[in-house]
């Protein structure tokens, strides 16, 4: 029998999360200790697993399969493919960076901090779940978990309108999770009518369900991924938690967490129905259109720092969901890779902006002015991480972008030349954010204001480092991703595309002329 690795990288920051929770009141620093310590040896396992299928490199890691619920065909089914692997990487690195930034806002917060990061490390255990599940069931009961402890992230810290913006995360995503506790029930029942009850991903992708039965369960899984992800125009609740959340919570709901709902679409929604999908693909594609330029428009008129972002992630977001649905294989590969390198982005982002609020205590972008000349190192770093926002070579954000809108190119043209305007769009506000906060003369509230700390540096230098290394090595990435989304799409049966240019052929055999 081989070693659970899997299993294994959910179940260490579950026990770290009730280890933290243990540590008594008041020793807050060996909380912070307990939990960073857990999310650095899930990363050390992540990394393990990583190594085999990015460098084929045998580690021993299989998928692995138990009993569950036996009578209804539910079972504890584990496995790793090109999108999970690149989305298991990208919550294994980003939980400790995390953790380490929120150890300065834990102290900021009146409540015991150690809540603050056994919170962390259960929305940890329960995202990865749902990437490496291949159990219908198991997939929706980590999907709906998850909504409890960001709900408390969300409500228990942050701004004065944290409990408002709580509750509004929670009500949108339970309205999409009952939509799709319907599909479930529905998915489960065309199995039964099969002769072959069960939640097994393979085997419901191997029902044969007509168009009619498709359309409805179509409907209920992509209403909650949807909302999840979030699409307009169901993305009002993620400025609100954006914005109230602390940046940290903010950086890993965003970054990591919303990621199951586009997950979910390219890897349930696609293969389990395929007509459908195929049939809804140029409406979804042009919601995700209005997302893109939606987002960016209202991130430019944004005056709070955390708002702004979170409109550029629903701008973001619209670039991922318009690469799954073109139906494209160097699309699809680009949203995968998308959803990574938002994630390392992001992250960036929210995490500088909370280095900042800290600082000035305001998030008000007014409020700011002038910091490159008391804070050059901060401003670097911010200047950086708004850069990989807006996509600039060679940060592997770029390469993502150009992806999905050249692959969207071939199967949907104007739906490709408007998302263009989106990339503008992010120029504009990324650049004017810069120049409104770090430019320009020194606010009296902004002088003497402190330099990246030691602390501080050893958090956002991974994201902005592997920005730039992904940027320029992106192979094993991107070959492991493509592996997973060929099948993906042969499942949906679409052709490959016409070349946008004839091939060339070679005029004198072996020389290329």
């Amino acid at each position: 029998m081989t070693f659970p690795w899997l299993t294994t990288l959910i179940a260490l920051p579950a026990l770290g999360a009730v280890l933290t929770a243990l540590v008594p009141s008041g020793r807050g620093p060996l909380a912070k200790q307990v939990a960073t310590g857990f999310a650095l040896l899930t990363l050390l396992v992540g990394a393990l697993i990583s190594i085999q299928y990015l460098f084929d490199v045998d580690m021993g890691v299989e998928s692995e399969t138990y009993e569950w619920i036996p009578e209804f065909g539910a079972s504890w089914a584990l496995d790793v493919h090109g999108i999970s692997l690149a989305l298991m990487a990208l919550t294994v690195l980003a939980t400790p960076i995390v953790a380490l930034a929120m150890w300065r806002e834990a102290e900021d917060e009146q409540r015991d901090p150690k809540a603050f990061f056994a919170l962390l490390l259960v929305v940890e255990a329960l995202t990865l779940t749902a990437f490496l599940s291949q159990d219908v069931l198991l997939f929706y009961v980590v999907f709906e978990a998850m909504l409890i402890p960001l709900y408390f992230m969300i409500g228990m810290y942050g701004g004065p309108q944290r409990r408002y913006a709580a509750v509004k995360f929670l009500l949108y995503n339970l309205v999409g999770g009952l939509a799709m506790l319907a599909a479930v029930i529905g998915l489960y029942v065309q199995s039964v009518d099969a002769g072959n009850p069960s939640f097994f991903l393979p085997d419901l992708i191997a029902l044969d369900i007509d168009t009619t039965t498709q359309w409805w369960l179509f409907v209920g899984f992509m209403l909650a991924f949807a909302i999840k992800a979030p699409l307009w125009p169901f993305h009002t609740w993620l400025p609100d938690a954006a914005a109230e959340a602390t940046p940290s919570n903010a950086a890993f709901l965003s970054g990591v967490a919303d990621k199951v709902g586009t997950y979910g679409m390219i890897a349930l929604v696609l293969p389990l129905f395929p007509d459908a999908s195929r049939d809804a693909a140029p409406v979804i594609v042009a919601l995700a259109v209005v997302s893109i330029i939606y987002g960016a428009l209202l991130a430019i008129g944004q005056t709070d720092l955390k708002r702004l972002i979170g409109y550029t992630s629903i701008s973001h977001f619209g670039f991922i969901v318009l690469g799954i649905f073109a139906l494209s294989g160097q699309a699809a590969t680009g949203a995968t890779f998308y959803m990574v390198n938002h994630g390392l982005s992001t992250i960036a982002l929210f995490v500088v902006v909370g280095f900042l609020i800290n600082r000035r205590g305001s998030r008000q972008v007014d409020d700011f002015g002038g910091v490159q000349k008391p804070a050059p190192k901060l401003a670097g770093v911010f200047l950086v991480a708004g850069l990989s926002g807006l996509a600039l070579p060679p940060l592997a954000t770029f390469l993502s972008e150009f992806l999905v809108i050249s692959g969207t190119f071939t199967r949907y043209r104007p739906a490709a030349i408007i998302a263009t305007l989106g990339i503008v769009l992010s120029a504009l506000y990324i650049l004017w954010l810069y120049q409104r906060t770090m430019t320009g003369p020194v606010q009296p509230a902004v002088e003497g204001m402190p330099d990246l700390r030691t602390r501080e540096a050893v958090v956002v230098a991974p994201l902005l480092a592997l920005l730039l290394v992904v940027g320029f090595f992106p192979k094993p990435l991107t070959d492991a991703i493509d592996e997973a989304v060929e099948p993906t799409l042969v499942e949906v049966g679409v052709e490959p595309p016409e070349p946008l240019a004839p091939v060339a052929e070679h005029v004198e055999e072996g020389t290329g002329r």
